[in-house]
């Protein structure tokens, strides 16, 4: 499998959203009647269902507390940074407000010194708490080193996720400057389900999912704001890795009986990709950029990759978006651009109905075709005009 690159050494042809299609099923269904809901499983009780298969990424220029309560009533869910802004700030306002307004030469600078100061613990359970009274689900999110102190505090303030991400996530992390979280063991004593991630291949995710997770997040460095590939050159094409971990949460069903959802994280900006990404085997993705859009984002159309900028090696920067509607514009529409990035629920139910999935199971089983001529053939006036599906 793959081909020849120089002597003695094959790569794998992978593949990216701008390459596939999906094919129009025999059986078209109304949009209205097709089922979106997917659910997260929890430990003592039914599975938490959700009616949009949308998550919003832990940015802080798009989720804070009053995103995440809009979000959840509109049937998705946010994630909030717990190593971000929002607990290292009592007035996050006005430090969100520097990142927006600063000059793109003074940026990596401004974002290394405004995360060098410390989370405050008890910016935590307040902002969960303000979610939580604000009628939403709270979902938060910290890297593998801070999960287990972060969790317990999540957890005590009434969280109902916790999301463990990193760039690269794996079961064996080797260390000798810090000890290694226990991932089985962190996912065995969290009473709230446990989102896990990053991850592109099969068997890393096989054995993620051996250790307990709720779910588990697909994708290393697609994200607009991040630069990892450009910085670290590592990466999988989203719909290749999307389809490597499907077959790996098949396998791990038929094994156990336990499904475990895989999650498609980043490089989804417009309806297309995100039905793309659907097709291929996710049972929910997570959107960072289409969301940065919304009038209800704290980065007034701007965001900026979710990890902690480095002092030595920033791999992320600051996108403007600009504005264009709000999250229930951009969610199911009415859309008022021409460029797929509103509405994007309707864009899922349509594309469902045109292949004829009732469910998204039954969208799972989409035929998909190479097709890398998708996005231009007979989009010439398009492209030259900037309009429609000649928009960058």
């Amino acid at each position: 499998m793959g081909m020849w690159i120089g002597r003695n050494r094959k790569a794998r042809v992978t593949y990216g959203f701008d390459e596939i299609a999906l094919v129009p099923g025999r059986v078209t269904i109304n949009p209205n009647e097709v089922d979106t809901t997917w659910r997260l499983p929890r430990k003592n009780a039914g599975p938490l269902e959700l009616k949009i298969p949308i998550l919003a990424s832990a940015m802080d220029g798009v989720v804070d507390v009053r995103f995440a309560i809009a979000m959840s009533k509109l049937g998705g869910l946010a994630v909030l940074n717990l190593e971000g802004v929002q607990t290292r700030y009592k007035n996050p306002q006005k430090v969100l407000q520097k990142i927006v307004e600063a000059d793109k030469s003074e940026i990596t600078g401004l974002l290394q010194k405004i995360y060098q100061e410390p989370v405050q613990e008890d910016l935590i359970a307040a902002r969960i708490r303000q979610i939580k009274d604000g009628g939403a689900l709270a979902a938060v999110s910290s890297i593998p080193q801070r999960a287990a102190q972060f969790g317990q505090l999540a957890q005590d303030a009434g969280a109902d996720v916790f999301v463990v991400q990193s760039t690269v996530s794996t079961v064996r992390h080797i260390s000798s400057e810090y000890k290694s979280l226990d991932l089985e063991k962190f996912c065995r004593e969290m009473r709230m389900p446990v989102i896990v991630g990053n991850t592109v291949g099969y068997d890393v995710t096989f054995e993620i999912m051996e250790c307990g997770p709720a779910a588990v997040l697909i994708g290393v460095g697609p994200g607009a704001a991040c630069t990892s590939r450009g910085v670290l050159g590592l990466g999988v094409p989203q719909v290749t890795a999307t389809v490597d971990c499907a077959a790996a949460r098949d396998a791990y069903f038929k094994k156990t009986s336990r499904y475990v959802p895989i999650i498609t994280d980043g490089g989804m900006s417009k309806g297309g990709d995100v039905c793309k990404a659907l097709a291929c085997g996710a049972d929910a993705v997570m959107v960072g950029s289409a969301f940065a859009r919304a009038q209800e984002a704290p980065g007034a159309g701007s965001h900026w990759g979710m990890a902690t900028p480095h002092v030595n090696l920033p791999r992320g920067t600051r996108i403007k978006v600009g504005t264009t509607g709000s999250l229930k514009q951009i969610l199911f529409g009415p859309a008022e651009v021409d460029d797929g990035s509103q509405n994007l629920v309707g864009a899922i139910t349509t594309c469902m109905g045109n292949v004829g999935a009732r469910s998204l199971a039954e969208f799972q089983q989409t035929e998909v075709i190479i097709a890398p001529s998708i996005k231009t053939e007979g989009k010439l006036f398009q492209t030259v005009q900037s309009v429609g599906m000649g928009t960058s």
